[in-house]
């Protein structure tokens, strides 16, 4: 008998990761087909012309929101948290409700809400009453693999690794934000979520993430104070910073729909 006549059997690691991404599939399946019907609803409201001044205002809203959906084929679903009472939350770019908005969870967290701060902050000193974090990796509307944090001690996994942080440092620098927040460290985003009252400032040596965390504040910013949204944000700075803003500015526009959001 030959060597080419062996049957390599996968191990566990390899049979566990090939569930997980199957499991993780389905989710983004979902999410995306409830995407669609949601823009497809979008385009026929927004085809019926404003009636008033109340009407021109709710279509203002549903333009927004279409346009923050169209510019979320990236990183739909970054990640999931799995809480200790058994809760488990995705988390993504932008807010999927569940097909009965009032009655169903939601089936993707926005990265900006509240409930999704965990995924950033929580550690195996502070769980915060999480049990595992899970990074996954997608390119466009595949999930390419799974990485787990147990963060409470009580749940093993198979999926332990740093693919997800080292897979983002592995990629080439641009000035797009694409899935950054997938891997924003706890410090990152408590100057991302810092109160908004006052100058805040943040120092740090070349490399070390400023542009990207301020950006990402902006965004955080945008999403969380309707009025300043509708004041409009400048960002100024050297050439390469504001190149990174001009493009951020593109993103975020879809964030609060075609507001000024000006590079300088």
């Amino acid at each position: 008998m030959s060597l080419n006549d062996v049957t390599t059997l996968p191990d566990q690691d390899e049979i566990a990761n090939e569930t997980a991404v199957t499991q993780e599939q389905s989710i983004l399946d979902e999410a995306f087909t409830r995407r669609d019907d949601l823009l497809r609803q979008l385009d026929a409201d927004l085809a019926i012309p404003a009636a008033d001044a109340v009407h021109h205002a709710r279509m203002r809203m549903m333009a927004q929101r279409r346009s923050e959906l169209r510019h979320a084929e990236q990183g739909l679903i970054f990640g999931r948290l799995d809480a200790l009472d058994k809760t488990v939350r995705h988390l993504g770019r932008v807010g999927i409700p569940g097909a009965d908005a009032e009655e169903d969870d939601p089936l993707v967290i926005d990265w900006r809400a509240p409930a999704a701060r965990a995924f950033c902050t929580a550690t195996a000193v502070d769980p915060q009453g999480q049990a595992r974090r899970r990074h996954i990796r997608t390119s466009d509307r595949k999930v390419l693999s799974v990485d787990d944090e147990p963060l409470d001690g009580s749940m093993a996994s198979d999926l332990v690794g740093e693919g997800a942080l080292l897979a983002a440092l592995d990629e080439r620098r641009t000035g797009r934000m694409g899935a950054a927040a997938a891997t924003l460290q706890r410090e990152q985003d408590d100057v991302i979520r810092a109160d908004a009252h006052g100058p805040l400032v943040v120092q740090g040596g070349p490399g070390t993430g400023k542009t990207v965390v301020a950006l990402h504040r902006v965004a955080y910013l945008l999403f969380t104070h309707s009025r300043l949204a509708a004041q409009g944000v400048l960002a100024a700075g050297t050439v390469g910073v504001c190149g990174v803003a001009g493009s951020v500015a593109d993103r975020t526009r879809t964030a609060v729909g075609r507001r000024k959001i000006r590079a300088r």
